[in-house]
Formats: C-alpha cells, structure tokens, sequence
C-alpha cells in the first residue's frame, strides 16, 4: 500500500550523496520503491496489481519527495508508466506482469524517436531515446517512435506507437548530469530490435476505454500526465519550507521582527506557506477530478493547467527561501539548495509548461462555448 513508504524515506536520505554523485537511484533505494508497492500501484487487478487512484499517488509521491525529489520522481513514473503498459494487449501484459506486478517499467514515449517498420509478424525498433528516467533499474522500457498506421494499407500515414522492449534489448549511455534531479538517471538508450504485435500499442489507444477496466485505466493520458509530474514538485518544496523553517523558527524574535541580514523571516513565511496551500489544493483538485469526475475537453485542459500553475508557485517559493536560506544555502550539499535546484530542473520538464497549459485551456474553453451555442465563463463550463 502506498500510505506505507517503509524504509523508503530513510534510505532516501542515506543515500542522497551517492545520487547526486552517480546520477542514479542505489540498488537498495530502486528496490524499496518496489516494495512500498509504487511499480504496482496501476497495474491492472488481474495481474496482481492494485489499479490505484492518482489522489493516493500524490500523497505517496509528495511526502517521498520531502526527503528526496529524484526518488519520488522515479517512483511515480514507475506507477505511471505500469498504467501505460496496461494498454498492452493481453498477451502483451502476460509477459509483463505473468510472474508478478512488481515489475519496473522505464520510458520514452514523447516525443517519438527512433524508427520502427514492419517486418514480419513484428516490428523492427532502432535508434536512440533520450531521458528515461529509472532505466538503469528497470525491467523493462517503453519506447515511441513514428510508425506506419496500420489501418493505412498505403503505408504514407504515420502515427505515434509505443514499444515494450525489455531492459536486456536496450543499451543505456551515462548521458545524465544535470543541475537538479540528479538522481533520477534519465539517460539515453539504444537499441535494434524485433517487437511482437502483442508488445505494442498505439497514443490513440491510450483514449480508449477498455471495457471493465478500473477507473484509472479509463481517463485520458492528458488529464493525468501533468499532475504526475507535478506531484514531485510539490513535495520538494513542501520538504524546503519545512527546512526553512526548523532552522528560522528559534532564531525569529517575538515580535515578528527580521533575522539580520535576512528578508523578514514572517514575509517569506507567510508567503511560501500559501503559495504551497494553494498548490496542494490545485493539484488535489485534479488528483480528485482524475479518481472521480465526468471527463470533458475542459476538463483535460483544467487539470494540465492546475498542475502547471501548481508548479509554478512551487518554484516561486523554492526561490524565495533559497534567496532566504543566506550563505548557509550555497553549500552543494545542502538540503535547501537540493531542493531548490530539483524544482527548477522539474519545471523545465515540457508537461509542465505553463504556456502551453493557458493555450490548451483557452481552446477547450472557446470549444465548448462553440458548441453550447451561448455565452459562457470558465466558471459556468465542467
């Protein structure tokens, strides 16, 4: 059950030295993120798994991310892509969880990279993918790339399919080595392989729903893949606000008055408590829209914009106590700076652009003002 981390947090924070100096997750800590039940969290019940709900996932993935960023990301794409695999075919999925849920599953899905052509029963798979997150732990990948559309029988439309391959067929190159989230060993991969029709799947099946399916195996890919993301950022800057405040809290005067040399300490308090109230309602808000509400356009371009906004007051905070955590911040090992540099690395992640959230809102908003035939407000369209 996700409620129960274990041991996670704790060996989290034991290794977070070898993370930032590896750029990937330690076997212990790959591990243990199986066992507090992530991998399985949206595998399908019939294969042992618990088809989740996403507002437990973001509990689970906020407070992981507390003590470390890199290792809630990890887990969460752990979860979210055994839910993408469940669009496997059955044969598919039988080879995947056969022997159980608690399978590892890497991807690169967008953008589509590589090549892949017929051949045979199969497909032939080649080419390079960039930032698959968790890849150096997993037992499998999900790789995208432009293939034709097999209901074309010309051949000349393409569309975007993804491949299971496992983690044997790939070869993984020590690409990453960022400024933040460092150890979520995002690297590259390689591979030249032939994948069966039953290890594949198309985007456009990921909007299908499959009958009998679980709640979470029936809601569109865009309405939750924002708030995945998201959900680490959120813990991460929750966990600096806390920092912040265990280190100010002693040293603040009765009066409210400031720390020399220090932003008054109330202000930035203040501040950054309501910026992430704010962003933990928003992306509950779309956590809870995502295990129960009627799915619309609108809806789908609510969520992506709750996430984004959700992100972007994160990072607000993330900067303001960094710029408050004085000298003491700058050192590389320190738990404000961490944090400070994992959020402004995930925000630069392209689901959580805030930009193109308000363009994709304000379509669906003209959208269903179109077809409602009458004025209307974003407050009046659901």
């Amino acid at each position: 059950m996700l409620s129960d981390l274990g041991e996670t947090p704790r060996i989290a924070r034991d290794d977070g030295p070898l993370l930032d100096e590896t750029c990937r997750l330690t076997d212990r800590l790959a591990d243990a993120v199986v066992t507090a039940g992530f991998a399985r969290h949206f595998v399908p019940t019939g294969w042992g798994g618990a088809a989740g709900g996403f507002t437990a996932l973001l509990d689970a993935v906020s407070a992981l991310a507390e003590t470390c960023a890199s290792t809630a990301w990890v887990a969460a794409l752990y979860a979210a892509h055994g839910r993408l695999a469940s669009y496997l075919p059955e044969e598919g999925r039988r080879e995947l969880w056969g022997r159980s849920p608690d399978v590892r599953v890497a991807a690169s899905v967008v953008p589509p990279q590589g090549s892949a052509v017929r051949e045979g029963t199969g497909w032939r798979l080649g080419g390079r993918w960039t930032m698959a997150s968790g890849v150096d732990h997993a037992d499998w990948v999900l790789l995208a790339s432009w293939a034709p559309d097999a209901d074309d029988p010309s051949g000349e439309t393409r569309e975007h399919r993804v491949f299971a391959v496992r983690r044997s067929d790939v070869k993984v190159f020590d690409t990453w080595r960022p400024v933040g989230m460092r150890g979520t060993g995002s690297n590259s991969v390689e591979t030249d392989v032939l994948v069966a029709d039953h290890l594949t799947f198309t985007l456009r099946d990921l909007g299908r729903v499959q009958p009998h399916a679980a709640r979470c195996h029936t809601v569109p890919y865009a309405l939750v893949a924002a708030l995945i993301f998201a959900a680490p950022v959120l813990g991460a800057a929750e966990g600096a606000l806390r920092t912040w405040w265990e280190r100010t809290a002693g040293s603040v005067r009765p009066d409210g008055g400031p720390v020399a040399g220090q932003p008054g300490p109330q202000q930035v308090l203040a501040r950054s408590s309501v910026e992430l109230q704010s962003a933990r309602l928003l992306l509950e808000r779309a956590a809870h829209a995502a295990d129960h509400a009627p799915i619309t356009p609108v809806l789908v371009a609510e969520n992506q914009r709750n996430a984004c906004a959700a992100v972007e007051l994160c990072v607000s905070t993330a900067d303001r106590l960094f710029r408050a955590g004085g000298s003491r911040a700058l050192g590389e090992d320190d738990a404000l700076q961490r944090a400070w540099r994992d959020i402004t690395a995930a925000r630069a992640h392209g689901t959580l652009n805030f930009d193109a959230a308000a363009a994709g809102y304000t379509k669906a908003l003209l959208a269903a003002r179109a077809d409602a035939g009458h004025r209307t407000g974003p407050g009046a369209v659901r």
